[in-house]
């Protein structure tokens, strides 16, 4: 069998639109040593291609990091299938709090040099001298001491739209220029209670690390991230300390974890936290738009872009031609709406 798809987007796309059955979004990670990716890859991507499993895979030698949509009649099969692999027997699997079962339409797995692009260099850091995991119980109760601090490390288009209360954010548009910036801002705090949180445990792992390595002492890390945290809080019928819509990589591009808006329309300024990409294809922004603000700028990002949209599609092909393509999907803080 083919390794890789080689189906249309548009009718993989058909194709979800048209399934009878539900899907079940999950995604699991683990740090371990992998010693050859490219085999692990291939055989990876042959069981969950028989599932009719979608999704985006990252494997690396120290690991794999995982978001994936499993049909619900092969869940069962899929997590009898993954433990059997050693090393994710057992391994937690993050199940989606606020799901249509339209989070990925294809399977992609890829080799990376890493499964999370950290920028470290220093042969000394060992991703086993990591924080120590807070559970949900555990979380609340740490969090509501006054000395504990409070760090998210995810992109700012995710702490915008929704953070924990009282949450640090780290200002920056990747998560290698993150952690440096990190230890920075708390260099003061070296003894406090520091507890990291991400989406779903991946990166706020890697940084409790990279804070351990840099001298700090107290270090936690929120077990299985927001994703996690929100599903044990629920069933333990616990207070919820995150406030908004949790971004997720996927095409639902967000859960709503509670009713708080927190995050405002880009373009007029109104109470919103729905992200959306700019439709003209040579931008692709990424921002945060209202209803009526897509209506007025149909779907775009700016007049510009709006006025490029509206052209015929070939006369659009004709204008990107040449465009540096380091200027699309451009997610950065820095890049204004309306410029």
């Amino acid at each position: 069998m083919a390794l890789h798809n080689r189906v249309s987007a548009a009718e993989l796309k058909q194709r979800l639109v048209l399934e009878t059955f539900k899907r079940v979004t999950i995604s699991f990670y683990q740090y371990a040593k992998i010693p050859d990716p490219k085999v692990f890859r291939d055989e990876l991507y042959e069981f969950l291609f028989k599932l009719n499993a979608f999704g985006r895979i990252y494997v690396a030698h120290e690991g794999i990091n995982a978001q994936l949509s499993v049909p619900e009649q092969h869940f069962e099969a899929f997590k009898q299938q993954l433990y059997a692999i050693d090393i994710l027997n057992g391994i937690r699997l993050n199940v989606a709090v606020d799901d249509d079962g339209k989070s990925f339409f294809v399977l992609k797995i890829k080799v990376r040099d890493k499964i999370v692009a950290d920028g470290i260099e220093d042969p000394a850091f060992d991703m086993a001298n990591r924080g120590r995991y807070v559970d949900a119980k555990t979380f609340n109760e740490l969090s509501a001491d006054p000395d504990t601090v409070i760090v998210d490390m995810r992109n700012h288009y995710e702490y915008e739209v929704g953070h924990f209360e009282g949450a640090i954010e780290v200002p920056s548009d990747t998560f290698r220029d993150q952690l440096p910036m990190a230890v920075d801002m708390l260099a003061d705090k070296k003894d406090k209670n520091i507890i990291m949180y991400c989406t779903g445990g991946i990166r706020c792992e890697k940084a409790s690390a990279y804070m351990l390595h840099n001298g700090f002492n107290n270090v936690y890390h929120l077990e299985g991230g927001i994703i996690e945290y929100t599903n044990k809080a629920r069933q333990q019928g616990l207070p919820i300390k995150f406030k908004g819509k949790n971004f997720v990589f996927d095409d639902r591009l967000g859960e709503r974890i509670s009713e708080d808006i927190i995050s405002h329309c880009h373009q007029c300024g109104e109470p919103c936290d729905t992200h959306t990409n700019c439709l003209n294809e040579g931008c692709h922004l990424l921002f945060i738009q209202c209803e009526s603000c897509a209506k007025k700028y149909d779907g775009c990002c700016s007049e510009a872009c709006q006025t490029v949209h509206a052209l015929p599609v070939e006369e659009q092909a004709e204008m990107r031609k040449g465009v540096e393509k380091g200027l699309m999907f451009n997610k950065s803080r820095r890049r204004k709406i309306n410029e």
